[in-house]
């Protein structure tokens, strides 16, 4: 599998997927608005568990900043329903159990986990600005903590688009 490589400014890959309500969410669909796109491998998993509440206690700062955050992985809409009940998340989580969208990412590659080299989820976020282009990649991401660093990131971005 070739690397795909994520570059600030380019035009984000357009998706379609199913959220976890089984409803189709685009990218076109986001258009005018930042859009916080953070991959993960499992629903329910202790780090992905951590990640998806911490973006659930600071939606609200998101939003004031009119951003909306997706949470993608490989995980079917009913394993996304079973997982936002369980936590109460206040975001929605989408569907991509083929890899397609992780791929055009850079999310979903080769990893090497305690010296086995195997394809993978990589916890990473991409954000698209508005008009629909990359603002910000982090190719690896931490869970604890990681939603507080991408808020201030976004607001780091939007003070420079102003």
């Amino acid at each position: 599998m070739p690397s795909v490589e994520i570059e600030i400014g380019q035009k984000a890959p357009a998706f379609t997927l199913p959220n976890q309500d089984d409803e189709k969410v685009a990218l076109k669909d986001l258009a005018g608005q930042w859009v916080v796109l953070y991959f993960y491998p499992k629903d329910d998993t202790p780090g992905c568990t951590t990640q998806a509440c911490e973006f659930t206690e600071s939606i609200a700062d998101f939003q004031d900043l009119d951003a909306t955050v997706i949470g993608v992985s490989p995980d079917k809409p009913e394993s996304h329903r079973k997982f936002i009940a369980k936590h109460n998340l206040k975001l929605p989580l989408l569907s991509d159990p083929k890899h397609t969208m992780m791929e055009k990412y850079a999310a979903y590659r080769e990893k090497n986990m305690y010296g086995v080299v195997a394809l993978g989820v990589i916890r990473s976020t991409v954000i698209i600005d508005p008009v629909g282009r990359i603002a910000h990649h982090y190719k690896r991401a931490k869970a604890a903590g990681h939603a507080a660093a991408v808020h201030q990131r976004l607001q780091d971005l939007q003070a420079k688009y102003e």
